[in-house]
Parts: structure tokens; C-alpha cells; sequence
């Protein structure tokens, strides 16, 4: 049975802080230089150890960051004297690559994995079919919405921040309803800094393996159809949420002990505020459901028209 307090509060909060980039202050690139290292790492041992060199990994950038929802996870380092090393790269794309960066305080055994999405400079960026995705998303300001739509450098990197902006909100609001109710699973979303984007590792984190995408399985019948399961109900609370993933498919699903998480989603959509949002909830579905009856689970569970029109009833649509 749908809980309806839920659903009405997530109705209520449909439009509070959800796109409106109106400020740029996103615009700030996250690492044009190191951050100057804290007034704790500063202060010098009277021993014979030596403080640490300058130009050693980069000091945390936590203190100058936009910081994820509270209370923070216990496994997450927010210590200003901690440093974060990077360890390679787990994913390059069109938009952004992620790398894996160990943020860990020095002399001590306090560190996390986090994947770091980094998008591309404004020369380089290809934000492919934008212009959908953007529908509902606004600034006030007349001469960034004129950049914006003539793809400038400042219009290009406008976008950049909004669609970093856009998936750290997503993240954020998702990750505190996974946390209250348990229906959804996504990477915690641990800060964000100019159009770089830190995020819960989600995998091995002793082997710094991540977790499988689920186009990579073949699962048996019972787990495929408990993957549909966790599917349908992530699904019914974006919808509740009034949002669409955009771009869904078994490449933007990791299973991690046996838990389906939802990534990448730079290019949420608002089904309310955008024209094409059912259309993109409806591709969604077409694709996943796809896979699962390729996979085979029966047709009937996996009917993309009843379970589109339910997810529309669900977002307040229909």
C-alpha cells in the first residue's frame, strides 16, 4: 500500500531546490589549484618528524565544498587535514570522467575510497541531445540564459554546472529516502565543488574493484526477478519524487551485494516542469524493460506500457 504522508511530502517539496541554478557560483572549477592546506596541517611537530611536502597530493577540498545531506556516513573522511591521492580512472564518457581518489588523513588510519566525476572543459565537452534535458531547468538572469542557448564557452560551462548541480540534488534527495525507507539505493553524494562532483564508492573498497554494472550479468530466474523487484520500486519512488532518470539503462545500474543502485544522473528530468518528461520516463522503461524480458522474465511482468502508466500516476501526471 502507498504511503501517503510520503507521497504527499515529496509532492510538497516538488520545485523547492531542485533546479534553480539562478546563483553560478557552480562555475568555480573545482581544481584549478590545490587548496591551501588547513590551519591544523600548519601547525609543526616539535619532534623530528618532518611536516608534510607542498607539493605532495592535494590538501581535502571538503571546507570549500558544497557538502552532502546529514548526518554524514560514518565511513566518510571530513577531517581538513586529510589528503586525497588519486588512484586512477574507473570511467571515461562523453561528458565526465570518474576517478578513484583515497582521501585519508596522513600518519593515521583514517581514509575512504570515493569516485570523483570530473567534467570535461568547456573546449572539449560534448553534452550531447541537451536541450531536452535542460527544459525546466532555469536561471534568472537573462544574459546566462542567452549563453546558455547559444552554446558559448560561458553557456557550455553554464551547462556543465547545471547538470553537475542537477545530479548532486537528484543524489542527495534520493540517498535521504533510500536512508528513511529503504526503497532505493544510490552512491552518497559527498560534495560538490565547481563542476566535480564526489561520490560513495560503490564496490570493493580493500580491492578498489567497483561494483558490477548490471549489463555485465547473467542473473539466475530468482535474482533477476528480485532485480525487477528492487527496479520498480526505485522507479515508483523517482517518480513520487517527480523525476525520470533520463538516460536508464542496465549500463546506469551497479549491483553491489545483491543491492541494485542507480547511477549516473547528470541528465535527471523534472516529469512536472519538463514538456518531454513523460516521453523520457517512457524511453526509461522501454529500455530496462528490454533487458529483463531478453533476460527472461515473462512479458507480463515486464509490460513497459502499464508500468510507464502507473509511474506517470505515481508522479502526479496522469
Amino acid at each position: 500500500m502507498r504511503d501517503h504522508d510520503f507521497a504527499a511530502r515529496e509532492r510538497r517539496n516538488r520545485g523547492k531546490g531542485r533546479f534553480d541554478d539562478d546563483e553560478p557560483h557552480f562555475l568555480k572549477r573545482g581544481r584549478a589549484t590545490a587548496p591551501a592546506p588547513p590551519e591544523s596541517a600548519l601547525e609543526l611537530d616539535t619532534g623530528d618528524a618532518e611536516p608534510h611536502p607542498d607539493d605532495g597530493d592535494p590538501w581535502s577540498s571538503w571546507d570549500a565544498a558544497e557538502h552532502g545531506p546529514e548526518p554524514y556516513p560514518d565511513w566518510l573522511v571530513t577531517d581538513l587535514a586529510a589528503r586525497d591521492t588519486e588512484l586512477g580512472v574507473l570511467k571515461t564518457g562523453k561528458e565526465a570522467d570518474v576517478h578513484l581518489v583515497r582521501r585519508a588523513v596522513p600518519d593515521t588510519d583514517r581514509s575512504c575510497l570515493l569516485a570523483v566525476k570530473r567534467y570535461r572543459d568547456p573546449q572539449h565537452r560534448l553534452f550531447h541531445r541537451d536541450a531536452g534535458y535542460l527544459e525546466g531547468r532555469r536561471v534568472r538572469r537573462s544574459r546566462e540564459m542567452r549563453a546558455m542557448a547559444g552554446r558559448t564557452a560561458f553557456g557550455r560551462q553554464m551547462i556543465a554546472g547545471q547538470w553537475a548541480a542537477a545530479e548532486f540534488a537528484a543524489l542527495a534527495r534520493l540517498w535521504q529516502i533510500g536512508a528513511e525507507h529503504g526503497s532505493i539505493a544510490v552512491p552518497y553524494p559527498v560534495q560538490l565543488l565547481g563542476t566535480e562532483l564526489m561520490l560513495e564508492f560503490v564496490g570493493d573498497a580493500d580491492a578498489g574493484t567497483a561494483a558490477p554494472r548490471l549489463a555485465q550479468l547473467r542473473p539466475a530466474p530468482e535474482e533477476l526477478r528480485g532485480l525487477w523487484r528492487q527496479l520498480v520500486d526505485a522507479l515508483v519512488v523517482l517518480a513520487r519524487a517527480g523525476f525520470a532518470h533520463g538516460d536508464l539503462s542496465p549500463y546506469n545500474l551497479l549491483v553491489h551485494d545483491g543491492r541494485l543502485v542507480l547511477i549516473d544522473l547528470p541528465q535527471v528530468v523534472d516529469v512536472v516542469a519538463n514538456p518531454q518528461g513523460p516521453e523520457f520516463l517512457a524511453r526509461d522503461v522501454r529500455v530496462v524493460a528490454a533487458w529483463f524480458a531478453a533476460r527472461g522474465l515473462p512479458a507480463e511482468r515486464t509490460d513497459p506500457v502499464a508500468l510507464t502508466e502507473l509511474l506517470l500516476r505515481e508522479a502526479g501526471v496522469r
